[in-house]
């Protein structure tokens, strides 16, 4: 068996296992070894009921002085036990295990380990694990792996699964070179791979960790870098200068660009019309006005007898982008031609779209990752900009951009990343930064509040209403998880109404949604047409609705930084003045630490550099940020150190051996181009 073997090759996966493993991107040996755990069970020793932290999994002994409590709640049947220690009480409660009340005996110690949470002035556990004490023991100080699942795949059958690849497999050969692993002190691949599914001790973990972030950085960086040698010294074939639609476009509009749009146009002009071809990436904070810089390139493009195409990362998105332009260009008498391709359309409107586009017909062409099919096809492509680009792989903006002879191609991204985190892992690209908001923007007036603060927030959502504004609340669960004790769309929406004032419109919005249904909610919120929108982050990037001005978040806590920015960013759109509610589940002090860099600013960039400081090499467990180059195991706020690293080193192998043709790199060019042949478009990038 080799890591090219199929997951049937283990024994006790049949074709229905194998599907399941499908499902969360495993069908080879080789994959579900590199599909790390998201997190570990640590068994640590019990405390007392005094040093219990809240939103923490941790373990006490409790005396059973009575039989458990039982009643029924709606669906769900409830065994309570309060255990005492010392004056102090602690809740335990479980949902739907009534055989409970017969197996937990009074006057009998257990171990009861579980998720410390605080309601209502009492310290709970929800759905604790029960140990006989001397069975604790034996669990104490191991690491057992959490990996991510999908419906019908449990973790005992990934964990079994990877246990008996390890016991099957031969050793894989160590390709980094020995100067590298010795000079930042790596592990040996080999005990790497096994110790971050099987660590024995967190000192294992952390040594293993360091070795395959490493790895997945540094093969990322090497590959970009090759990829950059071969298209920066491409010829400008597609040569386009500015003409008198740009002038007409920016003499209409009804504000002057900001410094800092008037600096980053100027770049992308001279690229345009520069001997070489243009790969840049423009960063911009949320509503600093990134689209009006990509709207001047794509008129730009048509005006020298080009198309231009620009890819959105949601069917919403694309539709807007298109309604928008079109109004626009209409409102200037320009006749320009502009198609909306998505997926969800029908197969009569595909074909209709692709003979325009194939005809040149159809000049700006805007659509999800419909673009990227084969039976896409462009009659002159000369620019292509990807929107919101972290959502995009690599490879699928190379497919893109493949679709024309060699076209320019402009990235815009909303994801605040320090500069000197954006030059390593934009490594292929060169970088403008749009640091400035529009002046006719209201700064957002941000507030972080525990969950006590809710009566006094849906009276403030009323007011809004009133007033003929909108508003969003997000929420970070679809459904109800009673193991879990955290707000959910479904649930909140119906709380929701009975909160509010009748007569308000509230609508929720989630993932699971078919693309018709999110299409038509979004549309009608954009409307005005719902008041009130609970949503997942599913609109993280969505449409511009100018007149949301307040952005409710539940749980807080659960979302890294980054993604609650850029949630922020959904309100402030408009001439009012915007409101941002976080609300903390968690009474923790590094929470409140974290939530306070929100409260204090909404400088994106601010906000990323202070998220950085707060993170560290060891913190293994933090809450990674959504969105942001999604990595198997690294994360480039948390590793930043180990990304800085692996772009020294990537420099050093550039200078000494850039075609990789010493011995000593063989083993390192052959794990390259595997690397490169298993597709960077699986990393969000």
């Amino acid at each position: 068996m080799n890591t090219a073997s199929p997951m049937t090759a283990l024994k006790g996966i049949g074709e229905k296992t194998a599907a399941l493993f499908h499902r969360v991107g495993v069908d080879t040996v080789g994959e579900l070894l590199s599909y790390y755990p998201r997190t570990y069970d640590v068994y640590e020793k019990p405390v007392t009921f005094a040093n219990l932290e809240t939103d923490r999994v941790q373990a006490v002994t409790g005396f059973i002085h009575r039989a458990p409590d039982g009643r029924k709640a709606g669906r769900y049947h409830i065994t309570t036990v309060s255990l005492e220690e010392f004056g102090m009480h602690l809740q335990l409660s479980w949902f739907n295990m009534p055989f409970l009340r017969n197996s937990l005996l009074p006057g009998c110690t257990y171990i009861f380990r579980g998720r410390v949470q605080k309601k209502k002035g009492r310290i709970t556990m929800e759905q604790p694990e029960i140990y006989a004490p001397e069975d604790y023991e034996k669990l104490l100080d191991t690491m057992q792996p959490i990996y991510g699942l999908t419906g019908g795949l449990s973790n005992k059958t990934v964990t079994k699964a990877v246990r008996q690849a390890f016991d099957q497999l031969d050793l894989d050969t160590e390709y980094l070179p020995e100067h590298i692993r010795n000079e930042q002190k790596l592990a040996e691949y080999n005990f790497a791979l096994r110790a971050i599914h099987f660590p024995v001790k967190r000192e294992d973990l952390l040594l293993a960790r360091k070795r395959l972030v490493f790895d997945e950085f540094f093969l990322f960086i090497l590959a970009l870098r090759q990829m950059k040698e071969q298209t920066e010294d491409t010829v400008n074939e597609c040569v386009i200068h500015p003409g008198v639609a740009v002038k007409q476009l920016l003499s209409s509009l009804p504000y002057e660009l900001t410094g800092a749009q008037k600096r980053v146009w100027n770049e992308i002009q001279a690229d345009l019309m520069g001997e070489t071809v243009m790969n840049r990436l423009v960063q911009g904070d949320v509503g600093s006005g990134k689209t009006v810089i990509a709207l001047l390139a794509l008129l730009s493009a048509v005006e020298s007898g080009w198309q231009g195409a620009l890819m959105a990362p949601t069917e919403v998105l694309a539709r807007q982008h298109a309604e928008s332009i079109r109004e626009l260009l209409f409102g200037l008498s320009m006749d320009t031609g502009v198609e909306l391709l998505t997926g969800s359309m029908t197969a009569k409107e595909k074909r209709e779209a692709y003979a325009r586009i194939e005809s040149g017909e159809a000049q700006i062409i805007i659509g999800t990752h419909a673009l990227i099919q084969e039976k896409v096809n462009f009659a002159h492509l000369g620019l292509v900009v990807t929107d919101e680009q972290h959502r995009f792989g690599v490879r699928q903006r190379e497919t893109l951009a493949g679709k024309g002879l060699h076209p320019h191609v402009l990235v815009m991204s909303a994801t605040p990343i320090p500069r000197t985190l954006a030059i390593i892992i934009y490594g292929d690209l060169d970088i403008s930064v749009i640091d400035e908001l529009p002046a006719n923007r209201l700064p957002i007036k941000n507030c972080v509040v525990d969950e006590s603060y809710r009566p006094k927030a849906y009276r403030f959502i009323e007011r809004e209403v009133a007033a003929g504004r909108q508003v969003y609340i997000i929420c970070p669960m679809v459904e109800e998880n009673p193991e879990i004790e955290i707000e959910n769309v479904v649930d909140y929406t119906e709380k929701l109404q009975k909160k509010l004032a009748s007569g308000i419109t509230i609508e929720y919005l989630h993932g699971k949604m078919k693309a018709a249904d999110k299409n038509d909610i979004m549309e009608r919120f954009a409307a005005g047409e719902i008041q009130v929108l609970v949503s997942t982050t599913v609109i993280e990037v969505g449409v511009n609705v100018p007149n949301a001005t307040v952005m409710m978040v539940e749980n807080a806590e659960r979302f890294g930084l980054a993604q609650l920015h850029q949630l922020r960013g959904r309100v402030g759109r408009g001439k009012h003045q915007s409101y941002c509610i976080f609300v903390s589940g968690s009474d923790s002090k590094d929470t409140k630490k974290r939530l306070e860099i929100l409260n204090k600013s909404n400088d994106g960039f601010y906000i990323a550099s202070e998220d950085l400081k707060l993170r560290g090499p060891g913190d293994l467990f933090g809450i990674r940020q959504s969105g942001i180059l999604e990595f198997k195991i690294g994360d480039i706020f948390t590793d930043a150190l180990i990304l800085q690293a692996a772009s020294e080193e990537a420099a050093k192998i550039e200078k000494l051996d850039p075609e990789l043709k010493l011995e000593e790199h063989q083993g390192l060019r052959e794990k390259l181009l595997e690397y490169r042949l298993a597709g960077m478009a699986r990393m969000s990038l």
